[in-house]
């Protein structure tokens, strides 16, 4: 049955536990909506994913315990074989599509990155990819892999995979022992309850594990079967309560999901109201009240939309993520509706194209085994193609029309300034960007976010380590980025220098919101107190302190740190941020090969928190430290170029090359050396 009046037409009339439910398919469409308005950026509203786990168990949940109740047993074949019909054929379609889109539109540098996402998206386990990377869901840096949102289909496959031998085993178990389903119940409940806790407990301690993981997400979908199992004494509730209960489910859906934002630690309890609201509209709806949310939720816009959500989930991120390289610029508000209505079409065209001819094919029907080996090929190819590409060579211009002369990196502010004029990549560098998103700092240490005491270890000493004057680097990952710079300048000095850093760690006391963790950074404050006592009993003749600077800079914080590290009786040196592009800039340069300058940042755009800059520095100044403005060996004529006479400035979108730091020793070095000369 593909439509819904050949479904409505074979629906039951007269029974109260319907087969087909125009509410949960008008739902099917809300929640897809939510999702791909909160990614787009029309309507910041959260959920909608979680609201499709609920209805993916409910309804799978409902046909596993009907066929359990009609056979006592499950066709596993034919279950699986429904599944493989109805997914894999788009899944593949898209995966492969994405990758040439990639191929010919994206940065060449994340090619193959890409293409190792698309495979484990293949194989359905893209959420355990994303949980070992630490990826950031809400990241906007340009990091996004096209392939990202097959988390959640990786999830749901790996339900769609156990469901149905764990259910049929509870359920054989609570026949034999209870005579009944109350055995299904408790192990239901107990799914719930434990995955519930892991997703709270996990959610603080390691949010990536706890958003992508299977084991905080599966208590949404187990939520779904236990209404399923439920619904017989829910289709008996009062039809007057069923209603209030069904509109209250919508209210609660969306009220909740719009409560939700981008700070917000997910999942944890955050997720709970769209949960509870779908499992609301689902439970009233059993009842099939006639005043219920269904009113609103059953019309053929709504049901239209459901029939395409699948497809429209798979299309709208990768055109989402590939639109700016796709037209070459970046994303405008009206390009939003565009890949919104793209993506749309892409759905429809897929559906009645493609999705259909394997889902109502009579031949795959009636053979099961044929469905799963149909759907096997089709991830197959697409796994295959995806391993293919991961070898292939890459869109990427392998000869500069630039000729490479002279010194590579800063030599003067001459060359900062020539370089704003520079329009196409040279040899030199083109040779270099494969390998730049690597070139960072290869000296120093630098502590993770879940570090909560600086520990001193051998890579954190670094220059001279024999050398008679010791300098102290102290900060976050904008100290750690000159490590090979304080490298060669302790050598040259025969100065030792200890460098002390941690991710998003500021060295001045203020309080800190790491956007990783979406709450307080308490190891921060307990890594610098550490630190700070490590640098009292080390007694530097120099403590060099920098870092990225944040909009929670207080003034009393900066007081505080210089006033604690001013006990050990060193020399303040206090080196300004570097400037920040805000986009990844290696990735920007492979696809601008001939007009590097849309790389380029304005200065004003790159010198973030000028206001707070201030305060540090003149607090800075106050404890007597000589400043080191690294602006001009940044930018010129209110430009930051990212290419310097040759030298790629930057491995990411904020911290600079271990190259291009080398080749500011000369800039550097003076300053450091009158402090270390008292």
């Amino acid at each position: 049955m593909t439509t819904l009046t050949r479904h409505r037409a074979t629906a039951p009339k007269t029974e109260r536990l319907r087969k087909y439910r125009p509410d949960i398919q008008g739902l099917r469409a809300v929640a897809i909506m939510m999702v791909v308005s909160m990614h787009v950026g029309l309507v910041d509203i959260h959920g909608g994913v979680d609201v499709s786990f609920v209805l993916s168990g409910f309804l799978i949940g409902s046909q596993l315990l009907a066929e359990i109740d009609k056979t006592g047993k499950v066709s596993l074949s034919k279950f699986w074989a429904r599944r493989m019909r109805r997914l894999a054929p788009g899944m593949a379609l898209v995966i492969v599509v994405t990758a040439g889109l990639a191929w010919l539109y994206a940065s060449p540098l994340r090619f193959r990155s890409d293409m190792k996402d698309g495979l484990s998206s293949a194989l359905s386990v893209m959420n355990w990819r994303l949980a070992e990377t630490g990826t950031d869901y809400f990241a906007n840096d340009g990091t996004q892999s096209p392939y990202q949102h097959f988390w959640s289909l990786g999830i749901e496959e790996q339900f769609y995979l156990a469901a149905p031998l764990a259910l049929v085993a509870v359920a054989w178990l609570s026949r034999l022992v209870f005579r009944n389903r109350a055995l299904v119940a408790v192990f239901l409940m107990a799914v719930v309850a434990g995955s519930l806790y892991l997703s709270v407990k996990q959610t603080a301690s390691n949010q990536p594990l706890a958003y992508f993981g299977t084991q905080t997400r599966i208590w949404e979908l187990a939520s779904g079967i236990l209404l399923a199992l439920g619904a017989p004494l829910l289709s008996r509730m009062n039809v007057g309560l069923a209603g209030v209960i069904s509109w209250l489910g919508l209210v609660t859906t969306i009220g909740t999901a719009l409560l939700i934002t981008a700070e917000t630690p997910l999942p944890g309890y955050a997720v709970g109201g769209p949960v509870l609201g779908a499992c609301m509209i689902i439970a009233g709806g059993c009842a099939a009240p006639r005043l219920g949310v269904e009113r609103l939720l059953d019309n053929p816009v709504f049901n239209f939309i459901g029939n395409v959500s699948y497809g429209w989930y798979l299309w709208h991120w990768p055109i989402l993520i590939l639109w700016p390289d796709i037209v070459g610029r970046d994303m405008s508000y009206s390009d939003r509706f565009r890949v919104v209505f793209l993506s749309f079409f892409l759905a429809i065209l897929m559906y009645y194209t493609f999705e259909l001819r394997f889902r109502t094919n009579k031949e795959l029907v009636a053979r099961p085994w044929k469905g799963i080996l149909t759907g096997a090929t089709a991830i197959a190819a697409a796994a295959g193609a995806m391993a293919f590409a991961m070898v292939a060579p890459l869109n990427l211009s392998t000869s500069g029309s630039v000729a490479s002369t002279g010194t590579v990196g800063y030599s003067d502010a001459e060359s900062v300034k020539s370089s704003v004029l520079q329009k196409q990549l040279s040899a030199t560098t083109l040779k270099a960007l494969p390998d730049s998103k690597n070139d960072h700092t290869h000296y120093g240490c630098i502590d993770d976010t879940d570090v909560k005491k600086f520990v001193m270890r051998g890579n954190c000493v670094i220059g001279d380590t024999a050398g008679k004057t010791t300098m102290v680097v102290i900060g976050d990952s904008h100290a750690w980025q000159w490590g090979d710079a304080f490298h060669e300048i302790g050598q040259k000095l025969h100065t030792k220098v200890v460098t002390m850093a941690k991710g998003g760690c500021s060295p001045e006391i203020y309080s800190i919101t790491n956007p990783e963790l979406n709450r307080e950074y308490s190891e921060c404050d307990s890594w610098r107190e550490s630190a700070f006592a490590e640098i009292k009993e080390l007694k530097p003749d120099v403590i060099v302190v920098t870092s990225r600077i944040r909009q929670e800079v207080t003034e009393s914080g900066a007081e505080k740190a210089f006033k604690v590290l001013e006990k050990s009786g060193a020399k303040f040196i206090y080196i300004t941020d570097s400037p920040q592009p805000g986009k990844n800039v290696p990735d920007c340069l492979a696809t601008h090969t001939d007009d590097i300058s849309a790389c380029n940042p304005k200065q004003d755009a790159a010198i973030q928190f000028r206001d707070f800059r201030a305060i540090e520095q003149k607090v800075a100044e106050r404890h007597g430290a000589e400043v080191i403005d690294v602006l001009p060996a940044f930018c010129a004529s209110g430009v930051c170029p990212t290419v310097i006479s040759h030298q790629i400035v930057y491995f990411d979108s904020s911290h600079i090359t271990a190259g291009y730091a080398k080749s500011l020793v000369p800039f550097l070095q003076p300053t450091l050396k009158k402090a270390l000369a008292g």
